[in-house]
């Protein structure tokens, strides 16, 4: 269940904070400042964030197979654009924020809102993969 909310957040969030929701799109799709190949990016990124979503939502409906397997590669696939956030900030010129939205940024203990949702993130997928796991080695060793 808690891979499934995760693979929900991650196939809308973007999707969301990026294109729909006025408060957060005006500094991404809709930014005036921004290039039209940085929104080419920008789309792709909630294109991909909403496949990968998706793709990890199906492998956790699926029958066939490991289902233990199937859950691991599902909580995988869905912290592929979580996790990398955080190297995309060793690129030149990359920021989490653009300066002129600096007062309307959010915050959360000391975090950009969006990396501290991407740790929160990565943190339930790798709880619900310890969790998977502890469950499958106990029925294991019941058996």
């Amino acid at each position: 269940m808690l891979v499934a909310l995760m693979a929900v957040e991650t196939a809308l969030g973007a999707l969301l904070f990026d294109l729909v929701l006025h408060d957060t799109a005006h500094e991404h799709m809709f930014n005036p400042a921004w290039s039209p190949h940085a929104k080419f990016h920008d789309a792709q990124y909630i294109v991909t964030s909403l496949a990968l979503g998706l793709l990890a939502l199906a492998l956790l409906a699926g029958r066939r197979g490991d289902a233990h397997a199937r859950l691991l590669w599902a909580a995988g696939v869905v912290a592929v654009p979580w996790a990398s956030m955080f190297p995309a900030l060793l690129f030149p010129g990359t920021a989490t924020f653009d300066p002129e939205f600096r007062n309307e940024t959010q915050f959360v203990l000391g975090l950009h809102g969006q990396m501290f949702m991407a740790v929160v993130t990565l943190a339930v997928l790798g709880l619900a993969a310890f969790l998977a796991s502890t469950r499958r080695r106990q029925e294991r060793g019941s058996v």
